[in-house]
């Protein structure tokens, strides 16, 4: 359990996706955050990340890992194709 709100999430959210979002429009791509819910992030992957074989990689070494490293080690990042 997150010690912070669903809606206290949202800001520092965006801003470590923020961050990232770059790398992934450099290869042609993008992620937008949908919702999140009981401390998970659900997100979709846009553009060229979307199908691409590394996505997952992406997903859990790109975006699961930062908002892991600069917000809290439990969040889970979920993907919704």
């Amino acid at each position: 359990m997150l010690p912070f709100s669903d809606q206290k999430l949202l800001k520092p959210v965006e801003i470590v996706i923020d961050k990232v979002r770059p790398m992934l429009i450099n290869d042609g791509g993008n992620v937008t955050l949908l919702k999140i819910e009981n401390g998970k992030v659900y997100v979709r992957l846009e553009g060229a990340c979307k199908g691409c074989p590394s996505s997952s990689k992406t997903l859990k070494f790109g975006i699961e890992s930062a908002l892991k490293n600069e917000i809290h080690p439990d969040i889970e990042l979920i993907n919704v194709g």
